[in-house]
């Protein structure tokens, strides 16, 4: 007898009619009606050091709920079984983009990404790829923001027109809906070593950068970082790191988009924002896989930004 038949109300009357019955005395639907219930599943999580150092990969048995989210789930392997394991997560609610991550091989915010949604009875958890691991499911996100100069300024708006209004709301102004979460940079195949196709030629500029008083800040990092390098290259031994600031072949879809969406903002700053968006580490490296854009859990092409990018003319294109 299921518990929903152990509670349920005998009836004197077995053979009342359904209407003088009352809603809350009928038994509740039995659990084997139910679309999802409750199952036990394996969660595995790729640990590691800083650099990826010693990476193993860690199973947990847990029994998961319909309504589970993968951030939950870690949350719970955290608090009741392992309080080493590394993450990163805020807000809960797939604002701040902080818990992205790799789900089962693809880029989802675990946040919002539901357990048995996924439909697999082991469940991989993996950090983003192309940015340097700090530990286990945690990434350095400084090489990202290096390339997205303070001087773009934090609030942009939206990157697409709004369809309407909201009801009863005479005027509003929607912001940008990129999260800087890193999926992008993590699913480019160009950025994560996985591009199958010859690699481009990086080759230098045309033309000099124009002068401004401002200096964008990934030329600032990456005049830091060789400095760096040439005042400790004999120090360091021949396995050291690379600096995770230096400048890559390819700065990758995140910063690309958001200069695009600042040279909307400031026109008058076009020539300046296409020598970066141009130049040897721009927009030339992207092959068109489009895996920047299927990646984005907020609805952003960054692919579409690239290309606008790529049409434009000036700043030291080849």
């Amino acid at each position: 007898m299921s518990d929903a038949e152990k509670t349920a109300p005998e009836s004197p009357d077995a053979t009342a009619p359904a209407s003088s019955v009352s809603s809350s005395s009928l038994p509740s639907p039995s659990p084997a009606t139910e679309p999802q219930q409750t199952r036990t599943l394996t969660v595995r999580v790729q640990r590691s050091g800083p650099g990826g150092a010693n990476a193993r990969f860690d199973d947990y048995r847990l029994s998961v709920g319909p309504e589970d989210s993968v951030l939950d789930v870690l949350d719970r392997i955290r608090v009741e079984t392992d309080p080493t394991l590394v993450y990163r997560h805020s807000c809960h609610h797939s604002s701040c983009g902080t818990c992205a991550m790799r789900i089962n091989g693809r880029e989802r915010l675990a946040c919002i990404t539901r357990m048995l949604a996924l439909g697999t009875d082991v469940v991989t958890l993996e950090p983003l790829r192309s940015l340097p691991v700090l530990g286990d499911l945690m990434v350095d996100m400084r090489p990202m923001f290096a390339h997205i100069d303070p001087d773009w300024g934090y609030v942009r708006p939206v990157e697409k027109a709004s369809t309407g209004v909201p009801h009863g709301v005479a005027r509003y102004t929607r912001l940008e809906n990129c999260i800087e979460c890193g999926a992008c940079m993590s699913a480019c195949p160009v950025s994560n070593g996985t591009d199958d196709m010859p690699p481009a030629t990086a080759q230098p500029a045309q033309h000099a950068a124009p002068q401004s008083t401002r200096q964008p800040a990934r030329q600032a990092a990456s005049q830091a970082a060789s400095q760096a390098a040439q005042d400790t290259d004999e120090s360091l031994p021949t396995d050291s790191p690379a600096d995770p600031l230096a400048a890559p072949l390819f700065i990758g879809p995140a910063p690309l988009a958001a200069l695009n969406r600042e040279l909307a903002r400031h026109p008058e700053r076009r020539e300046e924002l296409l020598h970066i968006g141009k130049g040897p580490h721009g927009e030339r490296h992207c092959r068109r896989h489009m895996a920047c854009s299927r990646a984005c859990p907020s609805g952003v092409y960054p692919a579409k930004d690239i290309m606008d990018i790529r049409m434009m003319h000036g700043g030291g294109k080849d």
